[in-house]
């Protein structure tokens, strides 16, 4: 915490000022500014903006602060959209974005803007300048997609809203463009709302980051007021991309998507060197030599250039056709030239798998199509084929999160029209046998019920969890974290209305519906994120679904010793409700090896044999209902027990 100093902005009436003096319009109106901007634009080279013309940065934030809604606005300013065009949120292209009103995946914009200093500048000469702007997803299962984005840029604005004050995501983005050595420049967002209190967040800014709240940026994205500050802050505060033009050429791969008519389509940063359609590149990763068919900025949508320059983050089409040609963070050069290859990103760590399987077992080829052009669009997802009893052929899936995984789903019906049955999310597992060999175990089912070894020992992954919460649910936290075998790291007070928690959970205790519990209990107000940590030992076990003694493998999962009966009740009576009746009684069983610890029946159909009986001896009735007795045993050894998809969409929401 920095000391207080009565000279500093941080002052509530230098805040309201400042915010009063934000609210004064300094812009013309953007209708008739873009028209002129845009004939200004066009007459500009590409030639025209060497590296130190060039701001590469990104907007971070919590979810739902406003970074897509910023970035709309500097569309404007910038004269790249009209005012009003489009939809709110313009950049977020997918449905799935505007249904849920989440950004899933970063996107890139170009932008010009001519910079005019009130006074003469130090830092930046005065003129256009080209302003690569990445918008980037606020939610922790998308933070590999900001780690990405962040490896193009030199600087980051970080938006925090002035009515909710720093969240949890907030801290998690902060680090990650902190450890990647960017300038960061705090943006408090949304001060035209009533609740708004610029000064209390600008303290929490300063003693949370350790950042002189003297740097930050007060605006409304929604209104306009101070976005006049945004852009030239950019310009003075953020160092201009460091390559060199003359050095041979060298991109990174950021990011690609799939187009129906040019196949992949790779986003690039240009480090050195410069780059011209028609030129031959090569893949560092594979080998493979390809030929520039086009290349451009994306402005926002794709502008074609023929060219691109050191420091420049753009497109090109070279006709690369799978998922094996186009390797997220590979380094791009001059063919048959010998270059250092760059950097890449830190590797995605899966925290989620599961089962996707075709709902129709003849779909099977359509859906391996559907997955392979979309994870083009999602490089954090691992697929691999593996096979059902229940459920036939399918792919075994991992994820960063189950709203990643969620998302995925949703993509696939939207974007492809396949219908899939999804099966309940695990999280790996390693096991080690009694003769000292290893197993690193993904899909719970693979997992013998019976070892030809002893299981001796056994490893879970977990996670360090940052909870933000209001200081009057601390107490019903800590008793949701207890639950959840959590164990405390950190209490400490931001202020005196928010404390932050860090506790160290099993990966598996929060996967599934540990955040929609933490918001019930907080009435919405707690913010969550979490980090990957080590592995720790772990008393674990296979609990098994049984159908009439069959075990069901899709439904089989690892869990803690302690909590194999309350998960296996559970699961025996949601199945209860699901499945069907049918001629014969159907038993549901969870089973640890061969001890049964939870049981449900469903009832069997039964016909009224008696109903033709008007009297006469009882052993007549008797030999009747005794033959219903027989047929119901056949039915029961030959019968098979139909599992509805809801059974897994059930067990989901578990």
């Amino acid at each position: 915490m920095l000391k207080e100093d009565s000279g500093r902005l941080c002052h509530t009436r230098n805040f309201h000022s400042r915010a009063s003096a934000a609210a004064a319009p300094a812009l013309a109106e953007p209708e008739t500014r873009g028209e002129s901007l845009y004939d200004q634009q066009k007459a500009l080279e590409l030639t025209e903006f060497p590296p130190e013309r060039i701001r590469n940065f990104s907007i971070i934030a919590h979810i739902d602060h406003g970074k897509s809604t910023l970035a709309d606005r500097l569309l404007e300013l910038t004269g790249s959209i009209r005012k009003g065009q489009g939809q709110p949120q313009f950049l977020d292209k997918l449905q799935v974005e505007r249904e849920r009103g989440i950004t899933v995946k970063a996107q890139t914009a170009s932008l010009l803007y001519n910079y005019r200093p009130p006074h003469p500048s130090l830092v930046a000469s005065p003129g256009w300048h080209l302003l690569n702007l990445i918008d980037t997803p606020g939610h922790v299962d998308f933070s590999y997609e900001v780690s990405r984005s962040l490896a193009a840029c030199q600087g980051a604005l970080l938006v925090v809203d002035a009515c909710q004050g720093v969240q949890a995501q907030t801290v998690a983005n902060f680090w990650l463009a902190f450890e990647a050595g960017l300038n960061i420049i705090p943006v408090i967002n949304k001060i035209d709302q009533p609740a708004a209190d610029p000064a209390r967040i600008a303290k929490q800014i300063e003693s949370t980051f350790d950042i002189d709240c003297s740097d930050v940026l007060l605006c409304s994205a929604k209104t306009g007021q101070g976005l006049e500050h945004v852009l030239p802050a950019i310009i003075e505060k953020i160092r201009p991309p460091a390559g060199s033009l003359d050095s041979p050429l060298r991109m990174l791969l950021l990011d690609s998507h799939y187009d129906d008519y040019k196949g992949v389509i790779c986003h690039v940063a240009v480090v050195d060197g410069a780059l011209r359609r028609g030129q031959k590149i090569e893949s560092a990763a594979t080998g493979r030599v390809y030929e520039v068919g086009d290349v451009g900025l994306l402005r926002p949508e794709m502008v074609s250039t023929g060219r691109l320059f050191t420091g420049q983050v753009g497109y090109l089409i070279a006709g690369m056709k799978s998922t094996q040609e186009t390797r997220v963070g590979d380094t791009l050069h001059a063919a048959a030239q010998r270059v250092e290859v760059l950097p890449g990103f830190k590797p995605a760590r899966h925290m989620v798998f599961a089962g996707i399987y075709p709902a129709a077992a003849d779909e099977f080829e359509a859906l391996s199509s559907a997955i392979e052009r979309l994870t083009l669009n999602d490089a954090s997802v691992k697929v691999e084929k593996e096979s059902s009893g229940a459920l036939g052929a399918g792919f075994r899936c991992g994820f960063l999160g189950l709203l990643h995984m969620d998302v995925f789903h949703q993509r696939l019906e939207q974007e492809f029209g396949t219908q899939v049955v999804v099966t309940t999310p695990t999280v790996p597992y390693v096991f080690e046998f009694s003769d000292g060999t290893k197993l690193n175990l993904q899909n719970p089912a693979l997992l013998p019920s019976a070892p030809k070894h002893k299981l001796t020992r056994a490893w879970e992954p977990t996670v360090t969890a940052t909870i933000i919460t209001p200081t009057e649910f601390v107490g019903s936290l800590m008793t949701l974290a207890a639950d959840r075998r959590g164990e405390q790291k950190e209490y400490s007070f931001i202020d005196s209305q928010r404390a932050l928690l860090k506790y160290r959970f099993p990966l598996r205790e929060i996967v599934t519906d540990f955040y929609d519990q933490l918001k019930s209990i907080t009435s919405g107000y707690a913010s969550f994120d979490y980090e990957e940590a080590e592995y720790q030992e772990s008393d674990l076990v296979k609990l098994d679904i049984l159908l009439n003694g069959s075990p069901v493998d899709a439904l089989a999962s690892v869990v803690h010793r302690s909590k194999a009966q309350r998960v296996g009740r559970d699961a025996v009576e949601k199945l209860k409700k699901i499945i069907d009746r049918q001629m014969f009684e159907v038993a549901i069983q969870a089973a640890i090896g061969i001890k049964v610890v939870a049981r449900e029946s469903v009832s069997a159909m039964r016909k009224n044999v008696l109903a033709k009986c008007y009297g006469g001896d009882v052993s007549r009735k008797r030999k009747l209902l005794e033959k219903q007795k027989e047929g119901k045993k056949r039915m029961r050894r030959v019968g098979n027990v139909e599992l509805p998809q809801e059974a897994f969409l059930g067990l989901l929401r578990s």
